[in-house]
């Protein structure tokens, strides 16, 4: 019996997402909240013939604590999408909120599930969710995880259409590090599998879509959204990675973790004194069971990863900040 939970069910990406999930056979029931319309969607879903149950959860008669009691993995879409012009960061200071209440929700009622972090910006809002845990006193660290799979979605899908239209339908694997968010993105195409071969302008065109390809769905709805849909499969295929690790078949994937409190491995020189870095990660049944194998990077990569590396220090120091300054208010 697995118990999963999206807390943001009614938005852009939780709709899509809670319904790719509810096609799981790994899920056998499946609780859905947000502020509102979380019964409708449940109960537009529940009519899918597949074996989880729904039940759909608003604010009021403990509605939240309701949802998570008894969970074992927690999926947080849950906060405001980008507008143009708008950058992850600016998504700050009106999702940081929202994912501290959540936070202390889930450590509250679910302190041993799995907890995927969606919320933008992730590069700050994970370091949010671990404070609001330490202060609780439930931290595990190889249970916490900031989801950057759409990167990696996306250096496949726009490395395959580089390669040529007879090569589309093969399988990319291009290692995404660092975070997620702009220039905090990595990707590492000299080790990308099956191999390619591009001039550098060519890469370096690659990588800045790969960056920044949110801007493209947000230009492409004209203003009206963004990146909902993929970001949905994107989480949903991580979260069936963590249920099916947990049930014994071992997988390997690309998240935003605490490299400090796991260990950083062979990406130690790189990672240096950074909290959390998305790195390949071991999963089993517990979580997190180690990080995976070091890549190396060529001369371009390299100066690509010190400019994430300064970044990062900044996003992740303003999420720990967030929540020293508000933990009184916030009851913590």
């Amino acid at each position: 019996m697995v118990k999963a939970v999206v807390i943001g069910a009614a938005g852009g990406i939780g709709q899509p997402l809670s319904l790719l999930l509810k096609q799981s056979t790994l899920i056998s029931e499946l609780a859905l909240y947000d502020v509102v319309n979380a019964p409708g969607v449940a109960a537009d879903i529940s009519h899918i013939n597949t074996p989880s149950t729904v039940q759909g959860y608003l604010p009021a008669d403990g509605g939240l604590e309701k949802a998570l009691k008894g969970a074992d993995i927690v999926v947080v879409p849950a906060g405001v999408p980008r507008k143009p012009g708008m950058t992850r960061d600016d998504l700050f200071n009106i999702n940081a909120s929202i994912v501290r209440d959540t936070a202390i929700g889930i450590a509250t009622h679910a302190p041993k599930a799995f907890v995927l972090i969606i919320s933008n910006p992730v590069n700050s809002t994970v370091p949010i969710v671990a404070e609001v845990f330490k202060k609780k006193g439930v931290y595990d660290p190889k249970r916490l995880f900031g989801v950057t799979t759409l990167d990696v979605v996306r250096a496949s899908t726009f490395v395959s259409e580089a390669n040529g239209a007879s090569e589309k339908s093969l399988e990319y694997s291009i290692p995404i590090v660092g975070g997620h968010s702009g220039e905090t993105i990595v990707p590492l195409i000299s080790a990308s599998q099956p191999s390619v071969s591009f001039d550098q302008s060519k890469i370096e065109a690659l990588v800045k879509r790969i960056q920044f390809g949110g801007d493209e769905v947000v230009k492409a709805k004209d203003g009206a959204g963004s990146a909902t849909l993929s970001m949905a499969f994107a989480g949903a295929r991580f979260a069936i990675s963590v249920l099916e690790a947990a049930a014994g078949k071992a997988r390997t994937e690309y998240s935003y973790v605490d490299v400090k409190a796991l260990g950083a491995g062979e990406w130690s020189s790189v990672v240096g004194d950074l909290t959390f870095f998305s790195v390949p990660v071991k999963l089993g049944k517990d979580g997190v069971e180690s990080v995976g194998a070091g890549i190396k990077a060529n001369e371009y990569e390299q100066g690509l990863l010190k400019v994430a590396v300064d970044q990062l220090n900044g996003n992740i120091s303003k999420g720990v900040a967030f929540v020293a300054d508000t933990a009184a208010k916030a009851g913590l």
